[in-house]
């Protein structure tokens, strides 16, 4: 019988978001902001800590509504510091504000969905990697997203943070081939795309 890929461990959580949402495709300038900020929030940590978590996240951050958050201030920032529900880091917290006032600015350009697919060509890289030791942790992709994300004035993205972003919202499909999502979410990969910004 096929396994899931060997990071996902015993956790019936951590079983779920690998199973039904880490590769699957995701093309929501919202959706996708928020996950790569929770990405953020994880350095340092394990992701299982911010999966734990991120209910109280999303209801901290109201919904991860990049357009409220970017008018955010130190008002904001203190609540937040005295969320026992959340990783209550300073830096990371005021660089989320910073970050929404970021993705407002390529939302307006050309669509933060847009902006981050057309790194890849518009649809998921498909992998066949056999062997957990054999996934990178970064890569050139990861490190020009990175680059241009700082550029921007964007923080906590360096390019491991971002690779194991686009591994979760599926612009990389990393599942081993013998795992039975591996797959599945290469078949949604040639799905079209469903996005407004297209």
């Amino acid at each position: 019988m096929a396994e899931r890929c060997g990071w996902v461990g015993a956790d019936p959580l951590y079983e779920a978001y690998h199973d039904t949402e880490w590769g699957v495709p995701e093309y929501d300038s919202r959706a996708l902001w928020e996950k790569l900020i929770l990405d953020g929030f994880q350095a340092g940590l394990s992701w299982i800590t911010i999966l734990r978590k991120r209910k109280n996240f999303q209801k901290a951050f109201q919904g991860f509504d990049p357009d409220i958050i970017a008018g955010w201030g130190d008002a904001e920032v203190q609540v937040l510091l005295g969320d026992q529900g959340i990783v209550r880091h300073r830096g990371k917290i005021e660089a989320a504000i910073g970050n929404a006032q970021v993705w407002q600015e390529i939302e307006a350009e050309q669509g933060f969905d847009r902006y981050l697919w057309d790194h890849v060509g518009g649809k998921p890289l498909q992998n066949a990697w056999e062997r957990l030791e054999d996934v990178p942790t970064e890569t050139e992709i990861s490190r020009a997203i990175s680059r241009d994300l700082r550029k921007r004035g964007f923080k906590f993205c360096g390019p491991t943070i971002v690779y194991a972003f686009m591994q979760a919202v599926g612009m990389v499909n990393d599942h081993l081939v013998t795992c039975p999502c591996h797959g599945p979410v290469a078949q949604l990969g040639q799905k079209p795309r469903k996005s407004a910004s297209v």
